[in-house]
């Protein structure tokens, strides 16, 4: 079961925290001053005393248009870092934003700035999110912190140490979604994803995935990829689409350990990848409703199912997926709540996208339960973020983390 902590507000209010100072440890870790009171919780749209956010996004959803609900559960993506732009992007409604490289200007508040101008409805901000899982893939500027390069072979504290730097960074930017902990683990250094993940066996891997997570849920939504487990699976999913003839229990005493592991220690979000796992289904996991159900039946995972970049499935070559909109519904009536494509996109993909899937609910292809049970998952994430908030007690004899 995902268990939700109190975080630092969402764009709006992190955009106030430029001043913000913490305190680090000689292991470069930023630890947060002490709360000064107990986190405030801020309006949200059809706010009831005494309701939950999920009810309240339940009711919200139910009063929505099925293009509103399908545009919600896009996060959508385009290049550049003029605030007035993508501001004018996101006012289609989206549910979500990716920040890439060339989303990061060179300041932090010129970042600030433009995390700021893509919530259209501050009542509602969308999930802005990033890939900031440290070394190999970095998105902002100041993050020196340790890695995976180095934190596999490293005491398990020294991850929780990173990735609470890594997390306040990250929030102090007005991003409230990381796609940053990878739960795939290898032994083998040969492979893609080696150098990226935690862990080279399941327990390492496990012990080190729970401990980034606790550390960035303070801050941030964190997110657990690339499920079910690219370290069985070899090949690079950017340009294939990796096979494994694992089976289901070995994968169970395997693969699953640190999946499980960081969904127990609270992770909002679980980024499905582009691998099959043959002996349980031959579809990549991204489209397979038998793997949603494993991690919701199995793992007791409760969180938004999302999509890793569904433009690398376009890239593996195979024609079945060389439809993106397609990709997307399918992605959907799988179980995901959450779609995103980024390689191959242009200013109009999210919306086809969105109006593809919303078409599909129309002419009946798509059920409209199962949208509607994922556009209140995400808005219900959406709601709890923006409600979040912490008092921070500013430190002025120190310099600012990060």
């Amino acid at each position: 079961m995902s268990r939700y902590r109190g975080r630092t507000a969402g764009a709006l209010a992190i955009a106030a925290m430029v001043g913000l100072c913490a305190t680090a440890t000689a292991s470069a870790s930023v630890v947060p001053a002490t709360s000064t009171a107990a986190p405030a919780r801020t309006a949200t749209p059809g706010a009831t005393p005494g309701t939950t956010p999920s009810a309240r996004a339940a009711a919200l959803v139910h009063e929505m248009t099925v293009a509103a609900q399908a545009s919600t559960v896009v996060m959508g993506h385009v290049a550049g870092t003029d605030p007035a732009a993508l501001r004018a992007y996101m006012e289609s409604g989206l549910g979500g934003f990716i920040l890439m490289g060339a989303n990061i200007p060179e300041s932090e508040a010129a970042l600030q700035g433009l995390t700021g101008a893509l919530t259209v409805d501050p009542r509602l901000p969308p999930l802005i999110a990033v890939d900031q899982e440290g070394g190999i893939v970095s998105r902002l500027r100041g993050d020196d912190f340790a890695a995976s390069t180095s934190l596999k072979d490293r005491p398990v504290a020294d991850t929780a140490d990173a990735f609470s730097a890594r997390g306040a960074l990250v929030a102090r930017a007005g991003i409230t979604v990381n796609f940053g902990t990878v739960a795939d683990f290898t032994a083998d250094a040969g492979t893609f994803i080696y150098g990226r993940a935690l862990g080279t066996d399941a327990a390492g891997a496990a012990d080190r995935v729970e401990a980034a997570t606790a550390a960035q849920e303070q801050f941030v939504a964190s997110t657990l990829k690339h499920f079910p487990g690219h370290g069985a699976a070899p090949g690079d999913s950017h340009h294939a689409i990796p096979t494994t003839a694992m089976g289901l229990d070995q994968w169970r005493e395997t693969e699953a350990a640190p999946f499980r592991a960081g969904i127990d220690a609270g992770a909002d979000l679980l980024m499905y990848g582009h691998l099959a796992y043959t002996a349980v289904d031959p579809l990549p996991a991204s489209l397979s409703p038998r793997w949603h159900q494993i991690a919701r039946d199995d793992l007791g995972f409760e969180g938004v199912a999302v999509t890793d970049d569904l433009g690398m499935l376009l890239s593996s070559g195979n024609p079945a997926y060389a439809d993106p909109v397609a990709n997307g519904v399918a992605a959907i009536a799988a179980g995901n709540d959450l779609v995103l494509m980024i390689a191959g996109s242009d200013a109009r993909t999210a919306q086809n996208m969105a109006a593809g899937i919303a078409a599909a609910v129309d002419a009946g292809t798509l059920p409209a339960q199962r949208l509607e049970e994922a556009a209140v998952r995400v808005v219900t994430l959406r709601m709890r973020l923006a409600a979040s908030t912490a008092n921070w007690a500013v430190c002025p004899d120190c310099d600012p983390a990060g």
